[in-house]
């Protein structure tokens, strides 16, 4: 919990590059410099952060917003900083594609996510973020805005009832407004570019352009995020006792339709009170540019 490191060795499949059993998280005052910029620009507000408790670990399941940029950075620095606990982030193996970014990402306490590491983590008693969308939310379609894209994926559920951990959804609100989706993954195929990406079979490793990335545009048509404010809000506690540890399928679609509800829920909640927020005239007015 906390700062501490895992102590933790039962998982041999778990990965030991220092990751899980002896990772030490980056020190709380070089984070909370680290992500000052972000927080200057987008002027993020963080909701019911009450409910966090340091000595209660829980698995955080939040909702990506398009290309993910300050989805996971300003919710670990804010909790690091606020409640002196460092939450480790299941990621997407799209991260340990990208030459540096994969070595940032884990120095940030990133893991693959997968099934050994995250019980690895649960056993060590660890907070734990996961963002069940993954690239699908990150790189979503147009009309897509703060929409939850979960496929039939319930692995979030097994775990939480395999190890007895709460839930905590977590609504995040602002980012999906940073840029234009000029064209999606389904325009681009459509495109000679996308006859292209099928010729050359570059779209299966795209898991059938799941991963392609839209075009948009930013503050001024550039590729710079507008400089909108970012919203966090923390939902109520799930537990998982009721289910003592039964991982039958039925019980993982009923916890990850509660987690679903309560999430999308907030979102919609989020969604009101950033409309009666004043964020003042400058603000307003390069946001719509």
């Amino acid at each position: 919990m906390g700062r501490n490191k895992s102590e933790d060795g039962s998982s041999g499949k778990a990965e030991r590059c220092g990751c899980i059993i002896d990772f030490n998280p980056p020190p709380e005052n070089f984070v909370w410099k680290f992500t000052q910029p972000l927080r200057d620009y987008f002027t993020p507000e963080f909701l019911r952060f009450d409910i966090i408790e340091p000595d209660k670990p829980a698995l955080y399941i939040a909702n990506h917003t398009i290309y993910g940029i300050t989805d996971w950075t300003l919710f670990i620095a804010e909790v690091y900083h606020r409640k002196n606990i460092f939450i480790r982030t299941l990621s997407d193996n799209m991260h340990y594609t990208i030459p540096v970014w994969r070595e940032l990402v884990e120095y940030f306490g990133m893991i693959r996510g997968t099934r050994d590491n995250c019980s690895a983590l649960m056993k060590a008693g660890q907070h734990i973020l996961v963002y069940p969308g993954g690239g699908r939310e990150v790189f979503r379609l147009k009309n897509e805005k703060y929409s939850l894209q979960w496929k039939k994926r319930t692995g979030f559920a097994y775990m939480a009832i395999q190890h007895g951990y709460d839930i905590i959804p977590v609504a995040q609100v602002g980012g999906d407004d940073a840029y234009e989706i000029v064209a999606d993954a389904h325009d681009i195929m459509h495109s000679a570019f996308g006859k292209f990406l099928l010729n050359t079979g570059i779209y299966k490793k795209l898991k059938d352009a799941e991963y392609l990335p839209p075009l948009s545009k930013g503050l001024l048509g550039t590729a710079l995020p507008k400089p909108v404010k970012l919203y966090f809000s923390v939902c109520e506690r799930i537990s998982t006792k009721k289910y003592k540890g039964d991982t039958r399928e039925d019980n993982l679609w009923r916890l990850r339709e509660e987690t679903e509800y309560e999430l999308s829920r907030e979102l919609l909640k989020l969604l009101e009170y950033r409309k009666k927020d004043d964020i003042g005239w400058m603000r307003k007015l390069l946001v719509k540019l």
